[in-house]
């Protein structure tokens, strides 16, 4: 059997249905390729954010519009997931990510020539586009090998890896503006995404069988989502777990503006300080990878969540009087509860989808970069100010724990 056909060997499969904790032994070889692919994320955003001033300057745009190029790539990322996961049910998981993964490269090189911001937005637009495919194949091919718990400590260990985007991006990209303009950056992330592509074709096995495939039409793909939408605790936990992405990604938006125009820090500064709160992320995966057989993963989300919600409205408090040592706490502790968050909450929204891990995949990661994507640019729309952000980051943060609440009390908890 070959790799488009064969589905992987399962390491420690689960006791199916149990929902009791398992602590399956992940081949490293898979984790190296699942990791970088789920980060398209921070690999599209977070790279170039040191240099967001000097584009706006560049093609004579105000600060609002460069973020809309951040934003432009999240709603990309967003709506392509919802393609991409359908075509995985329909055609396999390596398929739709090898094609995404070139498409990723080529346009990253069409926004490293682009002459105005209208056609940097477009471009990141479809670079978001081509990008998705690797984010909604992962979390796929987690679901299609694992369950319950045992699904929550891999997506904890990926976490791992995925910190390791946000850490390094930021840092290269303060390290190379300082040496190419910003255009550079993009061809940095043709770069990475050759590597992903050659990294996938080697590695990345085929964990959807023909007989397991959706056929069918459009029509049958698109009643696929029907199921999804209507599973209330599916809708809770992408909720929740798009409001605590969406903190962050207020912060990915805004926090260059406040703390090189506000707190005088430089691209290098910014980039360390970015690099110290994404490890946050990683620190706070490996304690969810640890606690996920102890503790039920509903509890390490409520906890994530409360805990950023706190910290954010400490941040909000303190900006007033100009404390830049808390508000660089606040931050670290809000950015490193993403980690806990996210791959709880995905678990759990992902539990009863296993037929249609795709679609459900791409429905989580269309609500997390949309809630993002207008969230951040609306935040900012008189202006980057570390009050909008904070006091942003505090109200979604704390709708959250809104919404999570109520589904501690009707439902019983599982994992």
């Amino acid at each position: 059997m070959n790799r488009d056909t064969a589905p992987p060997r399962q390491p420690a499969p689960l006791a199916g249905g149990t929902g009791r904790p398992a602590h399956p032994r992940v081949p490293l070889r898979l984790l190296l390729v699942l990791g970088p692919l789920s980060a398209f994320g921070p690999l599209s955003m977070d790279l170039y954010l040191p240099a967001l001033p000097e584009i706006a300057r560049d093609l004579h745009s105000g600060d609002a519009a460069a973020q809309l190029t951040m934003s432009a790539c999240m709603v990309g990322l967003a709506v392509g997931q919802l393609v991409a996961g359908a075509l995985s049910d329909r055609f396999g998981r390596r398929k739709p990510v090898l094609v995404g993964v070139a498409l990723f490269a080529v346009l990253s090189v069409g926004c490293a020539l682009a002459p105005s911001m209208p056609v940097l937005i477009g471009l990141r637009f479809l670079q978001g586009l081509a990008g998705s495919a690797g984010i909604v194949v992962a979390r796929a091919v987690v679901r299609d090998l694992y369950d319950g718990a045992a699904a929550a400590r891999v997506f904890s260990l990926l976490m791992l890896v995925l910190g390791a985007a946000p850490v390094l991006a930021p840092v290269l990209g303060g390290q190379l503006v300082r040496f190419v303009p910003w255009p550079g950056l993009f061809l940095a992330l043709a770069v990475v995404g050759v590597a992903l592509l050659a990294a996938a074709a080697a590695g990345l096995p085929e964990t959807l069988p023909p007989q397991r495939r959706h056929a069918g039409g459009m029509g049958a793909t698109l009643r696929a989502f029907g199921p999804v939408l209507a599973d209330r605790r599916f809708v809770g936990y992408a909720a929740v777990n798009s409001l605590s992405f969406a903190a962050m990604f207020t912060y990915i938006g805004q926090g260059a503006f406040v703390l090189q125009g506000r707190y005088g820090v430089s691209p290098q500064q910014y980039s360390a300080v970015f690099a110290v709160n994404a490890a946050g992320i990683v620190l706070a995966g490996r304690a969810g990878a640890v606690l996920v057989g102890r503790v039920p993963p509903v509890r390490l989300v409520l906890a994530g969540i409360g805990t950023a919600a706190v910290a954010a409205v400490v941040m909000f408090g303190a900006v007033a009087s100009g404390g830049l040592p808390v508000l660089l706490g606040g931050l670290f502790v809000v950015v490193a509860c993403t980690g806990l968050v996210g791959p709880n909450a995905t678990a759990l929204a992902l539990a009863r989808h296993g037929a249609r891990a795709g679609t459900a995949s791409s429905v989580l990661g269309l609500c997390q970069f949309l809630v993002g994507a207008v969230v951040a640019p609306l935040s900012s729309l008189g202006g980057a100010s570390a009050t909008t952000m904070t006091a942003t980051m505090a109200a979604v943060l704390i709708v959250g724990v809104g919404v999570l609440v109520p589904m501690l009390r009707t439902r019983r908890v599982t994992t």
